[in-house]
């Protein structure tokens, strides 16, 4: 076969989609929810999310009223706070994994680990994840996102409730994920 100086061969085509992939990659969307954590027991916050195209989620949370300390961190299945932080459900968990650290394989895609409160009783926040996106089938948008009254042991604490709540203790605050303009 003899190709013209006009028809793309396979190493051209294959240059110009990986060109236009980063193309569109570096030009997605930027989407952004948040989070208004309410408690019973006096903890307030706002949790921020934003992802751009299919790069990582960033959480930034800020939150007060906790004791000093670790506090386990996930997003629950359900965005229901009908009664209390409750009714929101188990760990996000798609794959049907067991719960680990956030840096784990085989954790629930809800598993954000501890935030460390100070002895002030708050905490500022930064965490990245590839588990829980903004946007497609997966997406965390109406789901909510809680604070426990203890430490997530990341599923390595030995307790019968490890390899499912990471042990974290009670539901001491909770916000349902919506997006923001």
């Amino acid at each position: 076969m003899i190709l013209s100086e006009h028809q793309p061969t396979s190493n051209s085509l294959s240059f110009f989609l990986a060109i236009q992939r980063g193309y569109l990659r570096s030009h997605s969307k930027m989407v952004k929810a948040v989070a208004v954590l309410s408690s019973s027991e006096g903890v307030k916050g706002t949790i921020l999310f934003s992802q751009e195209g299919d790069a990582p989620t960033t959480v930034n949370g800020n939150v007060s009223g906790l004791k000093p300390g670790l506090h386990g961190f996930h997003v629950h299945a359900l965005g229901d706070t009908t009664n209390g932080c409750m009714s929101t459900g188990p760990h996000y968990n798609p794959a049907g994994k067991e719960h680990g650290a956030p840096e784990d394989e085989v954790r629930h895609a809800g598993d954000l680990g501890n935030i460390t409160v100070g002895e002030d009783g708050t905490t500022t926040f930064t965490i990245t994840d590839k588990q829980i996106p903004l946007t497609g089938p997966q997406s965390i948008i109406g789901r909510a996102v809680v604070v426990h009254a203890d430490p997530d042991d990341l599923g390595k604490g030995g307790h019968e409730l490890s390899t499912t709540t990471g042990n974290a203790g009670g539901r001491v605050a909770c916000g349902i994920i919506g997006l923001q303009g």
